[in-house]
């Protein structure tokens, strides 16, 4: 078994020793994506719903560059500083996977995370459907 590794000018880079994502056996591995803008680096200090805009905008171009994209997406992972902030994730999530079949997720409130970020989402797709 062969693992690439995934990198792209599209998405913010990794802020530590592992990959934006990698490809094993047909399966992309996309990493924890925070709402970072890749243009210049910064963190998106906006509401739930536009950090949620941004994380899944870095997803999409992370799976673009995989030779993916979201409607091969077949698992997510939210995690959410305070999930009272779920319904406006949900909302902004629910714009980019509107396909019949939605990908298997799970939404976890963490106590901190990264960057102090609002949200962190990342998801497993396939090359293939």
């Amino acid at each position: 078994m062969s693992v690439q590794a995934v990198q792209t000018d599209n998405a913010p880079a990794a802020i530590g020793p592992y990959s934006q994502a990698t490809i094993a056996n047909g399966t992309v591995y996309v990493s924890g994506q925070l709402p970072i803008d890749p243009s210049n680096g910064e963190l998106c200090k906006g509401s739930v719903s536009e950090q949620t805009k941004f994380s899944l905008s870095n997803v999409k171009a992370i799976l673009e560059a995989a030779g993916s994209s979201l409607d091969k997406v077949v698992r997510c992972d939210v995690f959410l500083k305070d999930m009272g902030d779920f319904v406006a994730m949900n909302e902004v999530y629910a714009e980019f996977f509107s396909g019949e079949v939605k990908p298997a997720r799970q939404a976890i409130e963490a106590a901190r995370l990264p960057k102090d970020a609002d949200v962190e989402i990342s998801c497993i797709a396939v090359l293939e459907a």
